[in-house]
Formats: C-alpha cells, sequence, structure tokens
C-alpha cells in the first residue's frame, strides 16, 4: 500500500472518531505513513513528526538537520523547519494553521512532553489509529518479513557450527550481529539474547563473559531488520553430547505447545486463545509455573507490536496479521528452552515463515 493510500485509511479512521487533527509522533507511525526516518537519533531527540488533518493539507515538521531528508519523502511545501526550543515552536506552527484542538499519540509521550506542548495547544488522547492499520500487512510488507525472516534462518545456519567449548556469550552476539549486516540487514531488531547454561532461564539474558561448555544447553534470540521489517527467532540446542533428560523433556513440551498453538492460527481466533491452548498444556504436564511470559507479539516495523499474544487485551485474529509463537519453560538451576516461529495469518489458517 503507498503512502497516499495509508494516509487515506488514517483519515477514514479519524472521521470515523471523529478526529480532525492528529499529531502521528511515534516513529515507527511516521515511517509508516510517510516513509520519513523509522528511528530517532536518540532517545531524548526527535527527527519530527506529522499533522495529519481531515480536512486541509498535512504537514511533516521537523528541524533543520532533516530538511533535505523530510523533502525526499514529503511535498517541500507542506515540510515546516521548526526552530527551537522545539515543542514550543511546534505548538505556535500548529496555532498559526488556525488549529486549537489536536490529538497526539499519548504513548509515544513523557509526560514533560505533553504538558510542554500542552502550553500552546489543547491536548486530547487519541487512540492507536495507526498501529492498527499496521497490523494488517499488505502483500509488499509481507514479502519484506519473509525476507527477514529468511535471513534471519541463514544466520543460524552460519552460527551454528560456532558453538563450540569455550566460545564466549559476547563472542556469538557479535558473531551473528556481524553475519546480519554482512548479508544486507540495517540493523539488528534487537540487542541478541545468548544465554548459556544457567543463564538461558533468563527469557531477556544479555550476553555476558560466560564460556560455553563441554555440555550445556544454550539459548539464542535474535532477529535483523531487513528492507525496513524485523525478524524475531528463538532456538534451544544442546551443544556436546548426549542431552540430559530434563532437556529433553523441556523441549518436546516446548515444541509441542508451540505446534498445539500454531494449529489454531486462522482468521476468527482470539489470540487470548492461542496462549490459553499452549498454557493449558503446560498445565496437564505440571510445568506451567515455569511459563512466565505471553504466547507472543505481533512483529512487523517493530520487534514487538500489535496484536499482542497473551492473556491481556485479545485481539481477533485477521488475514495479513504476523506473529510470533514463543513458548518457553525456565529453570534457573540448569537454563530454559524457549523455540519461536514467525506466523502469517492467511485467508484460510496460517503460514508458518
Amino acid at each position: 500500500m503507498s503512502h497516499p493510500s495509508r494516509l487515506d485509511a488514517l483519515k477514514d479512521h479519524m472521521e470515523r472518531e471523529e478526529i480532525p487533527v492528529l499529531l502521528v509522533l511515534h516513529p515507527a507511525n511516521r515511517f509508516y505513513l510517510s516513509g520519513f526516518a523509522l528511528h530517532d537519533g536518540q532517545c531524548n531527540e526527535s527527527s519530527g513528526c506529522l499533522l495529519i488533518r481531515t480536512s486541509g493539507p498535512d504537514w511533516l515538521l521537523t528541524d533543520s538537520r532533516f530538511t533535505e531528508e523530510a523533502r525526499r519523502h514529503w511535498p517541500a511545501e507542506f515540510v515546516h523547519v521548526h526552530g527551537m526550543p522545539r515543542l514550543e515552536k511546534i505548538a505556535e506552527f500548529i496555532t498559526t494553521l488556525g488549529i486549537r484542538d489536536v490529538w497526539v499519540e499519548t504513548h509515544a509521550m513523557c509526560a514533560e512532553m505533553y504538558l510542554e506542548l500542552g502550553k500552546g495547544v489543547h491536548l486530547h488522547p487519541a487512540p492507536r489509529m495507526v498501529e492498527n492499520l499496521r497490523t494488517i500487512k499488505d502483500p509488499d510488507e509481507l514479502a519484506a518479513i519473509r525476507a527477514s525472516c529468511a535471513l534471519n534462518h541463514r544466520v543460524y545456519e552460519t552460527i551454528r557450527p560456532h558453538l563450540k567449548p569455550g566460545v564466549t556469550e559476547k563472542d556469538m552476539a557479535w558473531m551473528l550481529e556481524r553475519e546480519f549486516r554482512e548479508h544486507g540487514a540495517e540493523a539488528l531488531s534487537f540487542p541478541p539474547i545468548v544465554g548459556f547454561g544457567p543463564n538461558g532461564a533468563l527469557p531477556h539474558a544479555t550476553p555476558g563473559e560466560d564460556r560455553l561448555a563441554s555440555d550445556s544447553p544454550v539459548l539464542i534470540d535474535m532477529g535483523g531488520r531487513l528492507h525496513g521489517y524485523c525478524s524475531d527467532q528463538t532456538r534451544t540446542w544442546w551443544i556436546g553430547g548426549t542431552p540430559t533428560d530434563a532437556f529433553r523433556r523441556t523441549l518436546d513440551l516446548v515444541q509441542e505447545a508451540q505446534r498445539l498453538a500454531i494449529a489454531r492460527v486462522a482468521p476468527g481466533v482470539s489470540t487470548d486463545d492461542l496462549h490459553a491452548t499452549a498454557k493449558d498444556y503446560f498445565s496437564c504436564h505440571g510445568v506451567a509455573e515455569h511459563f512466565t511470559h505471553s504466547l507472543g507479539h505481533g512483529i512487523g516495523l517493530e520487534t514487538h507490536e500489535a496484536p499482542g499474544v497473551g492473556p491481556i487485551r485479545p485481539t481477533i485474529l485477521q488475514p495479513g496479521m504476523v506473529i510470533t509463537v514463543e513458548p518457553g519453560l525456565y529453570y534457573p538451576e540448569w537454563g530454559g528452552v524457549r523455540w519461536e516461529h514467525m506466523v502469517v495469518v492467511t485467508e484460510n489458517g496460517h503460514d508458518v515463515l
């Protein structure tokens, strides 16, 4: 879907919500609607925002660092370059357009930003309209996600032979990042998770100096960003001789829970049903207390985006949604097992990437 088509779809949503003006602040939403700046350079900076109106021209607001880049993605006559202080100047410009009431993406604002911007214009919290559009991927987006996922598989195939006793978690994290970059990824989707032995019991383990033992489980969760779209896959392997009975049983349970949950993925199914499928299976085998997180999440321009695949805020699946299914069981005394696939919801069911 082209950026103008996405803007039209957003404006239809705004009209249904009776929202005449929306200030798009979230970087991924800004990029989705314009192609401009998927990321902000720093967590305390902004590359710009979009002022979208159901009537009248739409504007891209930015500062002088991004003037030329903004004009590559937005009609130059509707790029406004503001000065500093940023929020004060944005509010001043909005009022020159005769606008006093603005709906904002509060989830993309800190309290200070909301209060400062609110000194110049009347702010109203907006529902997550752009995120709702982003949950349904168009064919071009699905092609990009498939390519990103394929690269992820390629990196796994490359790094697995290097999992030998003595290598450190940091070594593997650097190796996988290099492989992603050398094969076309713009960046990693997220800092990689590499856990050897008991560190695998930390669902978001930070790679450290721990060295791989001669017989040990290894959990790696990684993803790359290719053509703007993220991949996210987790694998858990036993490196060395014969796996322990505890590891083999846990791996079997995790993979079967995943298989059962994926089998249910189809249009009309609620995401909390998928989570419950895995949770109930673990409960039947007396291990549910070791399943400590949601079953998965949506993925696209962001690694974690709507829809969530857990017991909270359930969503009815629709064709074009892309989710992860990643059950895991964790035991501090020896490690953990997680196995993750990306799954596309299709018209008649699903497709495992």
